[in-house]
């Protein structure tokens, strides 16, 4: 174990609002070890930027690991080039020009017919609405499982979520986890005659071409969905909440002298719906006078990160304005987030923009209500809107 400076935390309030306790690691011991998740975890940007690029030391390979036992080993969950080899493959589905000349369309029209459904109302939780439909949608295209509603999409990948941050080793979230990869291997083997038959630009459509192993496709497709749904479907839910909330960051937009992308990248920043990585050691490594075993545990807090008071002013508020190129939202080594075009198209090219043309003076129903949930990964809870019909 390492022998860097112990901090305790309380696991329930962590997880209703981590962002206390990370400061004051920040302070006092930036490197510390958590008796609670058992991990040592990193909080300032440059030691996370700097340490999460050392593959040979802090390794993504962790066959022990909560990911790797509930979903399969991943390309998250490898290194190297067996991380390369699999990231190719899925680049394909993900990259740029296929978000552009392929998906994009799609999430466009997806938004519109939810949009046009709900408008109606005049109030809604835009979580349940709008959030988790429009990122659903949009995952079972990218993933090639479109026979699978939205709603199991959403079940399968907060039960995979939550079984990953299962530190404390709850038996009915493991047992449900389990559950819900079953249910994406069912889906899975409906997809598969389909799509061989009739191949197409989706992640699993993708690696059954290349030839993938069929543990590697089912793992990586269950890794798709684990941030694929619940990471777009909380930033969309938390932006709109921030842009509400802060109704001057709004209007900048509106003016034109900020944009869509910015707050959405700005409210990743400052919210982080990723909140950290996990990484465990290869082999004993001192770093700040830090010494680390092999095969202990560390957590590279990227919610810390993007709050560090050495690159961002006032880092607990929401500014669309702000530089946000030290930011590590997506990550910052060879594991940054493959998924992250699809994310900035479907949010802040679609999700907001239309929103807020839609839904005519769009206001919170209780602006002091909106809780958020989470540590590892976190996002509102509920968003109760209400707008002019």
């Amino acid at each position: 174990m390492s022998n860097a400076p112990q901090y305790s935390i309380d696991l329930s309030e962590f997880k209703k609002d981590p962002y206390p306790d990370l400061a004051e690691m920040r302070r006092s011991a930036p490197i510390a070890m958590v008796p609670q998740l058992n991990a040592t975890l990193f909080t300032k940007r440059d030691d996370i930027f700097i340490n999460e690029k050392k593959i040979e030391v802090f390794s993504s390979k962790q066959p022990e690991g909560l990911m790797t036992k509930l979903m399969g080993e991943n390309m998250m969950r490898k290194d190297g080039k067996a991380h390369q080899k699999e990231r190719k493959v899925i680049s394909s589905s993900v990259s740029p020009k296929t978000v552009k000349e392929i998906w994009l369309k799609h999430f466009n029209d997806q938004a519109d017919q939810i949009l046009t459904k709900i408008e109606p109302l005049g109030a809604a939780d835009l979580i349940e609405a709008y959030a988790k439909p429009l990122s659903g949608e949009a995952l079972k295209l990218v993933t090639g499982l479109t026979n699978m509603s939205y709603q199991e999409m959403d079940r399968v990948s907060q039960g995979m979520i939550d079984g990953c941050a299962n530190y404390a080793g709850d038996k009915a979230i493991e047992e449900n986890c389990h559950d819900c990869t079953r249910s994406i291997d069912s889906h899975i083997d409906e997809m598969i005659p389909e799509l061989k038959n009739k191949p197409n630009a989706s992640i699993l459509s993708v690696q059954l071409e290349a030839g993938l192993s069929e543990e590697q496709i089912r793992a990586n497709v269950k890794l798709a969905i684990s941030g694929g749904q619940n990471e777009p479907r909380d930033a969309i839910a938390g932006s709109i909440w921030a842009l509400l909330r802060e109704p001057d960051q709004l209007l900048k937009i509106k003016e034109g002298h900020h944009t869509w992308l910015q707050a959405f990248e700005e409210y990743g920043r400052w919210i982080s719906p990723i909140g950290m990585s996990p990484r465990e050691i290869a082999k004993d490594y001192t770093y700040n006078d830090i010494k680390f075993e092999e095969g202990e545990r560390v957590f590279f807090m990227f919610s810390s990160a993007n709050r560090d008071e050495e690159f961002f002013d006032n880092p607990d508020c929401f500014d669309v304005s702000r530089d946000l190129r030290p930011s590590v939202t997506f990550g910052a080594g060879p594991h940054y987030c493959a998924g992250a075009w699809v994310s900035r198209a479907l949010i802040a090219d679609i999700a907001l923009p239309k929103v807020f043309d839609q839904l005519k003076n769009l206001k919170l129903t209780a602006p002091n209500d909106v809780d958020f949930n989470g540590w590892a990964f976190r996002g509102p809870l509920s968003l109760r809107c209400e707008w002019i019909v």
